[in-house]
């Protein structure tokens, strides 16, 4: 014979499965993240190809005073077109157009200070609220790096050498593959891959207790020769198996996504394996336990409808901001993260993409706290349950 508490779990499935907004949500968000993910790194992978493919457009006036300046920049692949003289007007009206990163104008007197081995002046004029900003910076390394040549071709003239001017030669090793340097530039995204798992079963949280309290069937489960525990388990289990399945198909399509792009481009790469990928979904269930306790319990806890709807948002909104803050104070991998819902999922994926052995306390502390507060809001809802003024509304 089937437990009480599983008969109630397949009736809130069942229930969930016929209306078609808890299926729309959660169909959403399955795609929904992945989806911004792949774009946000596809826009990022067409800005560092771009500049190879097609060049950086450019206006240099004065590009006779020049000539080998010009050639420089043709070889690293800027396109250049030449203009005799431009105001500052013309150069405004010019840049607007947003057709050229910049305008690079060679003052009147370049030729003149350049023979006489004084600093040429040289005017850089763009757009800052233009999306050329790399651009920008790529033409400023190479003006940078062709002062350095001349200035190195002009010492050689006067029998000193160049190495001179650089009694240090700093050299850099990064030892870190390129599967190590993605999964640490994208651990930020692998953060928002959990938050759905808040989402998932929210609706039918809300809709199986606060929602059968005004429409009043919650009186004819009760009714029912079973136990108050049971009839919250079930629900319970119910919205927590909806958080696990979506985040299960949510994280199989993210994965597809990032295995599809070519990060290559950027030089980075996406080489989480299948395992790895079904442990990071194993090690998220106690999260979905605890988000669909919390869920229950909060909109139990409420009066009416609308109310559970905004005390049960709370569950979504307060583990979403160590996701967001962690990462942007830029902290050290310390042990406490694993023990905090949601960034401790986060900071253990990160650590499996990135190939670290992290041994047995990451996965005890990413799982003791989830479990203990789906516990303790499990014991709460039950309580709330058997209070007859709850379900009475009285």
């Amino acid at each position: 014979m089937m437990p009480q508490y599983l008969v109630v779990m397949k009736k809130e499935l069942t229930e969930a499965w016929r209306d078609g907004r808890t299926l729309k949500l959660l169909l959403m968000f399955v795609f929904m993240y992945p989806a911004l993910v792949g774009f946000m790194l596809h826009t990022q992978i067409q800005r560092g190809t771009r500049t190879e493919k097609t060049g950086i457009d450019m206006v240099m006036v004065g590009a006779a005073q020049a000539p080998n300046l010009a050639n420089y920049l043709r070889q690293k692949n800027v396109n250049i077109t030449e203009q005799d003289a431009m105001g500052e007007a013309e150069i405004g009206k010019l840049l607007a157009e947003k057709k050229f990163t910049a305008v690079l104008k060679l003052g009147d007197k370049f030729g003149e200070y350049y023979e006489d081995l004084r600093p040429a002046p040289i005017e850089l004029w763009f757009d800052s609220s233009v999306e050329k900003a790399s651009q920008r910076r790529e033409l400023e390394t190479m003006l940078r790096e062709y002062g350095s040549n001349v200035a190195g071709a002009r010492l050689l003239a006067h029998g000193v050498s160049p190495a001179t001017l650089s009694p240090l030669m700093l050299q850099r090793f990064d030892t870190a593959d390129s599967s190590t340097r993605a999964n640490k530039s994208i651990g930020f995204f692998l953060g928002m891959f959990f938050v759905p798992a808040l989402v998932f079963g929210l609706s039918l949280a809300i809709d199986s207790t606060a929602g059968e309290r005004e429409r009043r069937s919650l009186e004819v489960l009760i009714s029912q020769p079973m136990s108050a525990f049971d009839l919250v388990a079930g629900k319970w289990l119910a919205a927590s198996a909806l958080a696990a399945i979506g985040l299960a198909f949510e994280l199989g399509v993210a994965h597809a996504v990032l295995k599809y792009l070519p990060l290559e481009e950027i030089g980075l790469s996406w080489r989480v394996d299948t395992p790895t990928l079904l442990l990071v979904i194993a090690t998220a269930l106690p999260l979905c336990l605890m988000v669909g306790a919390l869920q229950i319990a909060m909109a139990m806890n409420s009066r009416t409808f609308k109310e559970a709807q905004t005390t049960a948002g709370l569950v979504t909104f307060i583990p979403m901001l160590p996701v967001f803050i962690v990462p942007a104070l830029e902290l050290n991998t310390q042990n406490w993260m694993y023990a905090v819902p949601l960034l401790g999922n986060q900071t253990l994926f990160q650590g499996l993409a990135m190939g670290t052995k992290l041994g047995a306390t990451p996965y005890l502390l990413a799982c003791a706290l989830p479990l203990v507060l789906a516990a303790a809001a499990v014991a709460f809802a039950t309580r709330r349950m058997g209070s007859e003024r709850y379900v009475l509304g009285v």
